[in-house]
């Protein structure tokens, strides 16, 4: 049975069902529906999404699934029959001159944008929770943009100048070694990454990554037809002994690292090794490839910051990558490459090709909102409460699970939590989630084997600091009986 058929049969079953529950009542929760239905997740999340774009049920975030108060004065609306598909077999064909099933790659990248549902606390997900979100300053921010003269014209290819110029002096400094002209805007972080890596290296050829590092680095890398080769690190950042010796091995051309605040483990890359870095990526005639994801997540607890490797490169080694997302709105997709010379030619000519550029009422909106007063506010305002449900998991982790949570640092969103040998990250993040949490096992995060289990658990999603907690709580229960 495919997926769209199951949740259609799921969708009237629960729709004769609430029929009989009183205004206001309850329902079962996520995990009691998927056992009885013995269903998927997802299948009960869609199910339940259809009957509340019916307004049969409401759903209240924390608390559950409700019917709704206006489904008694509602006529019961009949369930359309599934369509029924033709026989797509021949597609098996057609798709297998390819390199193999997209869906493989894509798999790690779906599981970072997995929607809960409500009555499970997200733990894993890497945009923060709706609350922390700036949206009356990006709705007033994208109601001034579109009446700015020329809003809805076609852009420049590389972004707005104001834009590029802004970026520029955000990672370079003012009078720093990145000019405007140096700036390609792109549609985020994931676009950029994937611009970059297509662009700076040839199908088949490898490519450095930090190990463990982000799966959807993994996944464009290897969408692009490239070999990803693991260089360790470890509380320091990218161990460099190993990067020089890796260069030296491959003849790789291109590192991808994550210098601030790395995910999954939080490390910031070490002075002294930041130095060291760009000497052996010189002497290799590589490119070293700086995503900078989480500059603007840093706590209102955290030292100040490292400068961009890219602001104290004079030889063009660095391609920098940045974005706003992750602090303003998963839909804000703007970001912005930089590059000198040949390299950002070519940036230029791959993205234009792709998406010929960002949309221009997207540049402007982010033009009003990083002049706005209230962006500076916003700021300080997320580090301060990424810093409290920081303090909150780590407190509910020495409680529920001690000697797990190793070193961490004061920024980001997330934390990265060593398994005693032997256990089945899979296993648990899958208990996990029957036990009400959703969490992120530390498999995909490996290019390849991984020297132990771990578990990634982000902070930033949950609603609250106590959800934070009561997350950590429902992840212990799944623990003891994943060990027992």
């Amino acid at each position: 049975m495919n997926e769209r058929s199951s949740v259609a049969e799921l969708a009237e079953r629960l729709r004769r069902e609430v029929e009989r529950y009183p205004e206001g009542r309850k329902l079962p929760s996520s995990r009691a529906l998927v056992e009885r239905h013995q269903v998927s997740p997802v299948t009960v999340s869609r199910a339940i999404a259809v009957l509340a774009a019916e307004g049969l049920v409401v759903s209240r975030p924390g608390a559950g699934v409700f019917r709704s108060a206006a489904f008694a004065a509602a006529p019961a609306v009949p369930a359309a029959p599934a369509a029924r598909p033709g026989d797509l077999s021949w597609q098996e064909i057609a798709l297998s001159a390819d390199s193999g099933p997209r869906d493989l790659l894509a798999a790690p990248v779906f599981a970072t944008l997995n929607v809960p549902p409500p009555d499970v606390i997200d733990l894993n997900s890497g945009y923060p929770h709706a609350s922390l979100l700036p949206e009356r300053l990006l709705a007033a921010a994208l109601a001034r943009a579109g009446r700015r003269p020329g809003a809805w014209d076609r852009p420049p290819t590389d972004g707005l100048t104001e834009l590029r110029g802004w970026f520029a002096r955000d990672i370079g400094g003012t009078g720093g070694p990145i000019g405007a002209g140096d700036v390609l805007i792109t549609a985020g972080g994931q676009s950029g990454l994937t611009v970059a890596l297509r662009s700076l290296a040839a199908p088949g050829a490898p490519v450095l990554v930090e190990s463990p590092t982000y799966p959807g680095i993994l996944a464009v890398a290897r969408a692009a037809g490239l070999r990803p080769v693991p260089v360790p690190i470890d509380a320091d950042g990218v161990r460099t002994d190993l990067l020089a010796a890796a260069f030296e091995a491959t003849r790789a051309r291109v590192f991808i690292c994550q210098p601030l605040f790395q995910n999954p483990t939080g490390a910031v890359l070490s002075p002294a090794r930041r130095d060291e870095v760009l000497r052996i990526a010189r002497a290799a005639g590589a490119f070293v490839v700086e995503d900078d994801f989480a500059r603007l997540l840093a706590h209102a607890d955290a030292p100040a910051l490292p400068r961009p490797l890219a602001a104290d490169d004079q030889d063009g080694v660095v391609v920098h990558l940045r974005s706003l997302t992750k602090a303003t709105s998963p839909n804000l997709r703007v970001g912005a490459l930089t590059a000198r010379g040949p390299a950002l030619q070519r940036l230029r000519a791959t993205q234009v090709v792709d998406s010929f550029f960002v949309p221009r009422p997207l540049q402007e909106a982010t033009l009003e909102l990083v002049a706005d007063p209230g962006w500076a506010r916003h700021l300080r305002a997320l580090g301060a409460e990424l810093r409290d449900r920081r303090t909150a998991m780590v407190a509910a982790l020495h409680r529920e699970l001690p000697g797990l949570l190793g070193a961490y640092r004061p920024g980001g969103y997330h934390l990265w939590v060593r398994l005693p040998d032997g256990t089945d990250d899979g296993a648990l993040t899958g208990a996990a989630l029957r036990a009400g949490v959703l969490v992120t096992p530390g498999r995909p995060y490996h290019p390849a084997e991984p020297p132990a289990p771990h578990l990634r658990l982000s902070y930033a999603a949950a609603e609250s600091p106590a959800h934070t907690a009561e997350g950590i709580h429902r992840l212990r229960l799944a623990y003891e009986q994943t060990v027992s």
